[in-house]
């Protein structure tokens, strides 16, 4: 068996265990390839023959694992997401494991599953366009800005950095949000627009409750908030869910779901995806692209054949 292992070398951790990863899978006969990148060498490229593999280990955080499926999208070959990042959030969402040999032994034996994945469609100048694919989620607003306030605190304070970066924007900008959501037309307000994948998070929470990476179609949840301290009664409301059968949803989240979305903010707002800072505004269209991501999913997953 090929397996090809693409390292971002910039990522949270740095692949902690990667060598007892790649000698686990060498000790039983697969053929190794590693491919390192760089602030010279971007991912897309190192992936662009990952269909002579047998499979693919995305090794990085969450911007690395949106890369590497988007260049392999529709190929069937399966990927594993190896968290080396900061949040590693499709890993949990994928019940994955962090002990690398059991890690090798997933990604040889374990069978593959198939997932939906977002592509985000950004305008560009003269009329062009430029595409990017996201596995777990993309937002305008609040989480854009979080996103970008945490890049430079993310090495010493790891996945903390997001919350220090959160509390630190009490009084997000709020916009006028119009939707389009498979043609139809929503007018709203507030804080932040996600389109959702995957949609659970840190300390096992969720973005949304009926969220379903396998069903066709993005939720997408509007953040109607004005401003942080709105946002604690949302957080309370999605910790209850996990213990309380029944909990409605806090009225300030409106919750949708469309295979195709376009997104208008005024004023304008940063977006991201993945946690990867975009370097425009809105607006934007997003759609989703079923079946298109092959990944290696955990033993306990409830996702597992």
């Amino acid at each position: 068996m090929r397996v090809l292992v693409i390292v971002n070398t910039r990522a949270g951790s740095g692949g902690a265990g990667l060598f007892d990863f790649v000698r686990a899978l060498g000790g039983v006969g697969a053929e190794v390839v590693l491919r390192f990148s760089t602030e010279d060498v971007p991912l897309a490229g190192l992936a662009a023959d990952a269909r002579e593999f047998d499979r693919v280990v995305a090794v990085g955080g969450d911007g690395t694992f949106s890369t590497v499926l988007y260049e392999v999208r529709d190929s069937g070959v399966p990927v594993l997401p190896y968290p080396a990042g900061t949040a590693n959030l499709l890993s949990l969402n994928l019940s994955l494991p962090p002990d690398p040999r059991l890690l090798a032994r997933l990604t040889l034996e374990q069978t593959p599953v198939t997932f939906d994945l977002g592509e985000l469609i950004l305008p560009g100048p003269s009329g062009t366009d430029s595409r990017t694919g996201f596995a777990m989620a993309a937002g305008a607003g609040f989480d854009a800005a979080i996103m970008q306030a945490a890049q430079p605190l993310k090495p010493t304070l790891g996945a903390a950095a997001y919350l220090l970066a959160a509390v630190s924007n009490l009084a997000p900008t709020v916009s006028e949000f119009e939707l389009v959501l498979d043609g139809e037309h929503v007018h709203t307000d507030g804080i932040a627009v996600l389109l959702v994948n995957f949609g659970r998070i840190q300390f096992d929470l969720t973005m949304s409750r009926g969220w379903d990476p396998r069903d066709g179609k993005l939720d997408v949840v509007v953040l109607r908030t004005k401003n942080v301290a709105e946002l604690i009664p949302v957080v309370f409301a999605a910790m209850l869910e996990r213990v309380v059968e029944g909990v409605e949803r806090n009225p300030s989240v409106d919750v949708y779901t469309a295979r195709e979305i376009e997104l208008s903010a005024y004023p304008p707002l940063a977006m991201q995806y993945d946690g990867e800072i975009i370097p425009t505004l809105t607006p934007c269209a997003a759609q989703v692209l079923p079946g298109a991501a092959t990944l290696i999913v955990g033993p306990d997953s409830p996702y597992a054949s």
